[in-house]
């Protein structure tokens, strides 16, 4: 799943190629991917009613919440995409040929995994978004901006990890009294926002704690380094665009550049690059974590 900064790389770009642009039509053949809002009552809209509330809108801002991609349009409205499992936004030209987009012009977008495109918007300049997704979990929705804050899919997520107001007592206060292993508190995204499996892994290492350690035992020192090192870790993240060992890509249909970094995650039988240790596996949760058991001693 793409996480904080695959999504932060994929607003970034999209604020350069499709800002200020209208959505002109919308096409899909997954209807299911368009959901009513939870505040409504949830469940599945109506695509043409969701069609009505965005068509003609300009996009005038484009900003990330934790792994959410929120459209702010003219008219008042909101639309929310959470790329899920194997979703990524693209920008280009495509034309449909036996219900298939092939795209326009050669290079990136014709990789294999950006073809799963089942959702399809026509924007002003002959500029088209595209949602590539193998699964299809993909989420989409429209709402009014006012009821932003009081959407499901909002309102229970934690801070910002890379906002500047969000210091070390703010991140030590956020760990207070929690329970459970460190892995997974830091990918609770009601604790903080945006870390999720790949960047878990890494930031862990980084700051030389294991994955199963419970949070009730963390040294203030551990806090510290931890601390350091997601702030570190995000913004190398980001700076390279992300990471694309799996299905995400950038909007161009390009790979990310973070995989020359990752020195852990699905590095499972292979040295560490810090002491030489070989890199092991553990499932948490249902998740795999991977860690060095030597730099990383519980």
């Amino acid at each position: 799943m793409p996480e904080l900064p695959e999504v932060e790389t994929t607003v970034r770009d999209l604020n350069k190629k499709i800002l200020g642009l209208k959505i002109k039509d919308v096409w899909t053949d997954f209807k299911k991917m368009v959901k009513k809002p939870a505040l409504l009552a949830g469940g599945l809209s109506d695509f043409d009613s969701f069609k009505k509330e965005i068509i003609g809108q300009r996009i005038e801002k484009i900003k990330r919440r934790g792994k959410n991609i929120l459209f702010y349009l003219s008219g008042g409205k909101i639309m929310l995409i959470h790329q899920k499992l194997t979703g990524h936004l693209l920008v280009g030209k495509w034309k449909l040929e036996n219900g298939k987009w092939k795209p326009l012009i050669k290079g990136a977008l014709e990789e294999k995994i950006n073809t799963f495109i089942h959702l399809m918007f026509f924007l002003s300049n002959d500029k088209m978004l595209a949602l590539s997704d193998l699964r299809k979990f993909a989420k989409v929705l429209v709402i009014d901006a006012k009821n932003l804050d009081s959407l499901k899919d909002i309102k229970n997520l934690g801070p910002e990890p890379l906002d500047k107001n969000f210091d070390f007592e703010k991140f030590k206060e956020r760990l207070k009294n929690r329970r459970g292993k460190i892995k997974r508190v830091l990918m609770d995204q009601e604790v903080i926002a945006g870390i999720g499996n790949i960047y878990s892994d890494e930031i862990l290492f980084e700051a030389r704690v294991h994955p199963l350690k419970d949070v009730s035992k963390l040294s203030e020192r551990e806090l510290k380094e931890i601390y350091r090192a997601m702030k570190k870790i995000l913004k190398q993240a980001i700076k390279l665009k992300g990471e694309s060992i799996s299905d995400y890509r950038t909007p161009s249909g390009k790979r990310g550049g973070f995989d020359r970094l990752r020195r852990v995650y699905r590095r499972e039988g292979e040295k560490c690059p810090r002491c030489g240790a070989i890199i092991k596996r553990i499932k948490l949760a249902g998740r795999s974590a991977y860690f060095c058991p030597k730099c990383q001693k519980r």
